[in-house]
């Protein structure tokens, strides 16, 4: 019952479907798209005038305490930087590249570019710090040329500049000691503000462009994915339609997102601009030994809104079980949770749900949805009654969304105010994903709930190109079986790849979660990944997941015969994960090839788990 929920505001949505005689249908709602801004820094203008002295962004600094910047101090420094970026000769040919994690200084410098229409864009520190290569790293800047490179500290990225950095481009660090010419965030902080600083700022357009997205570079290298000024706030009009209890009270969010990708830089730190809101920068992370962060963020701040991944719900969950006052302080003011990047565990749902019950005597609703970097980033919406892991909903409001048949399914394909223009200087890569029609092809299925009722709206159904044929010429679609894999097999499963590529039967790679699968074994931190998943109660749990699918599988194109776990972790370097945890299921197949073949060995090794 929808009375079961905490009385928040949420918007309506009602479907309007057109079947056309090509066999394609247009899914959209009647309601129209509200007015919104021009450009986003006229809401830093409008928030500093009207609320110059409530929070807009707080990071807890060195000695634990929070470190908070008002409306007007952020307008202020802003314009400071925006000066500093002017003299420094930054443009749409030489933009702005931050090579660092979120951080104060990385969204002030962030909105200085957008507020004198200097496009900028925020790369995965994981391109610098975690690769041996630096490929991705390479590729963006050779794409982008840009003119500053900014870092939080300068020792932790000499090698990555040393491989990428031009010789006309500088360097820009909030702590510069340990690189030779780099210059201090302080100073350009201290940039005296002059008259083109306005003169910029009143150039700016809807069609500005305010950002470069780089996308995960899952099948393939990344895609600099070209943001407007009309796509920021148009998605941010769209998500204030679809939540306007965030229009009621000035949201607060403890958020540890990547600002790197659309969920964390667009539409997390976007919600709390556009709408007048606090963000406190967690700089916790989902894993182990850096979720405590999170927690004893979560202990002081009570959100008003929540946005996580499902591994950071299921940790989460863990905590609130365990921890009355915390419990009662993260539910406290909490309207609405969000999850994105994979799908949600039902348990872990079903925690969720219970525990709110037990603190407010009703559930706090969980929205899900359909979004692209593509798309800045929502594009769909789930209502709060049919909310479930997997349910893509209706389109936003001012979103057309266009179903072709496509290999018995039904691609999704989207065309609104959020959608991007093209991706930056790859016309072809751009030209290919559009239709004639200029609606952007996303690559996903989905189908409806029920094709008798598409108010309810309509379910993810796959990736159009990870689906497969077997030898049989059945399709195999690897999304649904997927999700269901890791659901069958939490909290053991990490993540599986699906093999059986005109092959007989369909096979799996698990990416096993290591921490649970040692505590099955009952092994101490000193054995390998290797012993523990060759230990007999993993094995035998694997074996019961085998048996357990096979029993609700409905023939050979979900049916799973064999098995292998994987000792070694994805690679990032090797395309196998994307920064952001997504597996590239072709570059995993791919490089693993060899463990492929043995799946389907006449007589496999041990380690192959079987069905038969």
């Amino acid at each position: 019952m929808l009375d079961a929920f905490r009385n928040v505001r949420l918007g309506t949505a009602t479907a309007r479907l057109t079947r056309r005689d090509d066999g394609a249908q247009l899914l959209q709602v009647e309601e129209p798209l509200g007015e919104y801004p021009e450009t986003l820094m006229s809401r830093l203008e409008y928030w500093a005038a009207e609320a110059p002295e409530r929070c807009f962004v707080a990071r807890r600094d060195a000695s634990g305490e929070w470190r908070r910047l008002s409306y007007a101090e952020t307008r202020e420094r802003v314009r400071s930087l925006a000066q500093g970026l002017l003299d420094a000769g930054l443009s749409v040919e030489r933009p702005l590249a931050i090579l660092s994690g979120n951080s104060v200084e990385h969204l002030l410098l962030a909105m200085a570019a957008m507020y004198v229409g200097i496009p900028y864009t925020s790369v995965s520190p994981a391109y610098s710090l975690v690769s041996r290569d630096f490929a991705k790293l390479r590729h963006i800047v050779e794409l982008l040329t840009p003119g500053m490179l900014m870092v939080d500290r300068a020792e932790d990225f000499v090698a990555a500049l040393a491989a990428v950095k031009s010789a006309d481009c500088a360097c820009l660090a909030v702590e510069p000691e340990g690189m030779e010419g780099a210059r201090a965030f302080a100073a350009l902080l201290d940039t005296p503000v002059t008259a083109e600083v306005d003169e910029a700022h009143a150039a700016v357009t809807p069609d500005t462009i305010a950002k470069f997205l780089f996308t995960s570079g899952s099948t393939g290298m990344p895609k600099g994915v070209i943001n407007t000024n009309r796509m920021l706030c148009a998605n941010q009009e769209m998500l204030a339609a679809q939540m306007p209890f965030l229009r009621d009270e000035p949201p607060v969010l403890v958020d540890w997102l990547p600002w790197n990708h659309t969920f964390g830089g667009n539409h997390n730190a976007g919600i709390v601009l556009y709408n007048g809101g606090s963000l406190y920068i967690d700089d916790g992370r989902p894993v182990p030994g850096e979720f405590e962060t999170t927690i004893a963020n979560l202990r002081e701040i009570a959100p008003t809104i929540y946005f996580n991944v499902p591994k950071g719900f299921e940790i989460l969950v863990d905590y609130l079980k365990r921890d009355d006052a915390l419990r009662e302080n993260f539910f406290s003011r909490l309207n609405l949770m969000f999850f994105a990047a994979a799908g949600l565990a039902q348990h872990i749902w079903d925690d969720l749900d219970r525990l709110a019950i037990q603190t407010l005597g009703c559930k706090v609703g969980m929205l899900t949805g359909l979004g692209a970097t593509e798309t800045a980033p929502s594009a769909m919406f789930a209502s709060l009654a049919e909310s479930r892991s997997g349910v893509v909903g209706l389109p936003a409001r001012g979103v057309t969304v266009k179903l072709v048949p496509n290999g018995g399914k039904l691609e999704c394909r989207v065309k609104g105010p959020n959608v991007m223009p093209g991706y930056w200087r790859q016309s072809e890569i751009t030209a290919k994903s559009f239709d004639e029609e200029g609606f952007y092809c996303l690559g996903d299925a989905v189908k409806f709930i029920d094709p008798n009722a598409p108010q309810r709206g309509m379910r993810f159904d796959g990736r159009i190109s990870e689906d497969f044929k077997l030898n049989t010429g059945t399709w195999v679609s690897v999304g649904p079986l997927r999700a269901g894999i890791i659901e069958a097999g939490a909290p053991h499963v990490k993540d599986v790849v699906i093999a059986g590529l005109d092959r007989a039967y369909v096979s799996i790679l698990v990416f096993p979660e290591l921490d649970k699968c040692r505590q099955l074994a009952g092994l101490g931190g000193e054995a390998t990944a290797a012993e523990v998943l060759a230990s007999e109660p993993v094995r035998e749990r694997f074996r019961r997941l085998l048996r357990d699918l096979a029993e609700q599988s409905t023939g050979s194109s979900n049916r799973i015969r064999r098995a292998v776990l994987l000792s070694e972790p994805p690679s990032l370097d090797a395309h196998e994960v994307t920064d952001k945890g997504s597996i590239n299921q072709r570059a995993v197949l791919e490089r693993r090839a060899a463990l492929v073949d043995e799946l389907y060995a006449a007589e496999p090794s041990q380690r192959v788990l079987r069905l038969d």
